[in-house]
């Protein structure tokens, strides 16, 4: 009974890429820069699995041991682009080759504007990017005032719109949003529509757990397709549904934090089944990473790490755990955006050689192209597995 868990630790990036310059991003290095600035900052278990031992500047400060528990590399990412879309869906098996737009300048265009406008019935706030935290605040008190939902975008590829929860529901929210994703289509296909709900009072609006993301359908064939063609059970947690437009998913489990992920997971690989669990935490990105708070970054990921080994208590004879990341957002940076980076890679299992330096894999898809031959899935990606390295 095999399977493969994937767990994702959203933004956790282990240095520039050789484009980085591209992006504005020369310089990060989110794992490595968070132990410099906080050095008692530990992962022990992360790192007795090899996470010290990946080949990169720097990277030894993160607890380089003599004898790894299991696989270790890192990965670049072929897709152009550095946001949750493109590389989830590149460890997926699937290359973007194009990157999807962005507004950051300009805001969206009037005709997408105005054409939202109509289908919801009301006007709107913003137009801008801006960060999501600050726009509450500037515009929370006119739009409890008017009723005219926030919208605003970023460096990345996304349409997002604030409302307080008193003043438009969450299912209103939730329809907004999926009026915007039908009408961002073609030139204006953003990569995801983002619904941010909020709560609190003039000058201390907070955002809630009620987030939504409605993504683009994948491109092309993931293994997540593959591996529900084949009948086997494909388990996401937290916002993997969102991100694959909830396709070749048998089983979705929405958490909306790191804890709850961590437990569902855990809750999860206790099962009996065959095929893949796949978890996205959030935290690190969402709370952390975009708000450059070092120390809650830092500590979000020392909790992964203390919950590993009840992770892997749970893993059973045939099972392989892959922990790595979709990108960078190195909270140690003035900026605030995602950053251009390699990700780690972690592999673990009972039939996994210890010790095996995977190197500098050439594209995220290399996970994927590994995992559909160890489940069987036949898929043809453009990368390279290393399923006969890793295997006894």
């Amino acid at each position: 009974m095999k399977r493969a868990i994937i767990v994702v630790l959203d933004s956790v990036g282990i240095g520039e890429l050789p484009d980085a310059k591209d992006f504005g991003d020369v310089g990060s290095n989110t794992l490595v820069n968070i132990k410099k600035v906080r050095p008692q900052t530990e992962f022990k278990n992360m790192s007795a699995l090899g996470l010290g031992n990946i080949q990169g500047e720097d990277i030894y400060l993160l607890g380089k041991t003599d004898a790894p528990q299991g696989a270790f590399g890192k990965m670049a990412e072929k897709s152009i682009g550095k946001d949750t879309t493109t590389g989830h869906w590149e460890m997926a098996g699937i290359i973007t080759a194009k990157p999807f737009p962005t507004f950051t300048k300009t805001g969206f265009p009037k005709e997408v504007m105005d054409a939202f406008e109509q289908a919801i019935g009301t006007k709107t706030l913003g137009n801008i990017a801006a960060s999501g935290t600050q726009i509450i605040q500037d515009l929370g008190a006119e739009h409890v005032k008017t009723g005219y939902p926030i919208v605003y975008t970023s460096a990345d590829s996304v349409f997002q719109i604030a409302a307080h929860e008193a003043v438009i529901s969450i299912e209103k929210l939730y329809e907004m949003c999926q009026i915007a994703r039908e009408i961002l289509t073609g030139e204006y296909g953003v990569a995801r529509v983002i619904a941010r709900p909020f709560v609190g009072e003039n000058g201390n609006y907070t955002r809630t757990k009620n987030r939504r993301d409605f993504s683009l359908p994948p491109t092309g064939t993931t293994i997540l397709d593959l591996a529900k063609e084949k009948g086997l059970n494909v388990t996401a947690v937290g916002k993997i549904e969102d991100i694959f437009e909830h396709r070749g998913i048998t089983r979705a489990d929405h958490t909306t934090n790191n804890n709850e992920g961590i437990e569902k997971t855990i809750f999860y690989a206790k099962e009996e089944f065959e095929g893949i669990l796949f978890t996205n935490l959030v935290d690190t990105d969402m709370i952390y990473g975009h708000r450059n708070d070092v120390e809650g970054y830092a500590g979000a990921l020392e909790y992964f790490d203390s919950k590993l080994p009840e992770i892997i208590a749970q893993m059973k004879d045939e099972d392989i755990l892959f922990i790595t990341a979709d990108h960078g957002c190195d909270p140690t940076t003035p900026s605030t955006d995602h950053s251009r980076e390699y990700v780690p890679l972690l592999v673990y299992g009972k039939k996994v050689k210890a010790g095996v330096d995977l190197g500098v894999r050439k594209s995220f898809a290399d996970l994927g192209q590994t995992i559909s031959d160890y489940l069987g899935l036949n898929a043809r990606f453009e990368a390279e597995s290393f399923l006969n390295e890793i295997l006894m």
